[in-house]
């Protein structure tokens, strides 16, 4: 399977999984009081998010949608040049979480297209509400820490002097100097 595919699997895994849990909190938890699912330390709590985490950019819906379409932008244009599948789930991890909150952002709106709030409904102690979108960036944030120092590169280069990339197209390497 050809790398970028493993990055659209891993973001379509990601933003079902996203907009599942999503629908399941508004028809659930809407309204009621935070349930307990491990006593104090996990519960669920439904909440509509306008800025990101950590009560940053309030009301900046319009602003961080602008910058998830440049994520995605730049995810499309980088999936076809990642060369590692370590990279290719992290590419996929992060475009997978931006589309989901884009998606509320965009079709959850009473004020506009791109002016919709983020659905968040998972609560642990001393830290922000938050969905499976963030989830799943952060865990990407980690994975690139990880693999960054293990040096495990998202493009792979060749040669004595490692300056050439290998660049993969319709099936055939080619090799720069």
């Amino acid at each position: 399977m050809p790398i970028w595919r493993s990055v659209l699997l891993a973001a379509w895994v990601v933003w079902l999984l996203d907009v599942a849990t999503k629908t399941w909190a508004l028809a659930s938890l809407e309204g009621s009081n935070p349930r307990k699912v491990l006593g104090s330390f996990l519960q669920f709590t439904f909440t509509r998010n306008s800025g990101a985490a950590f009560s940053m950019a309030t009301g900046g819906a319009i602003f961080l949608s602008i910058f998830g379409i440049v994520v995605v932008g730049f995810i499309a244009i980088w999936a076809s040049r990642i060369t590692s599948r370590h990279w290719a789930i992290v590419m996929g991890l992060v475009l997978g979480g931006t589309l989901g909150n884009l998606t509320d952002r965009i079709f959850r709106s009473t004020h506009g297209a791109f002016n919709g709030q983020v659905i968040d409904w998972i609560e642990l102690p001393h830290w922000p509400i938050f969905n499976l979108a963030d989830s799943a960036i952060v865990i990407a944030a980690l994975l690139a820490l990880v693999f960054s120092l293990r040096n495990i590169a998202p493009i792979h280069r060749i040669g004595p002097d490692s300056n050439a990339e290998l660049h993969l197209k319709d099936g055939e390497g080619t090799h720069g100097a």
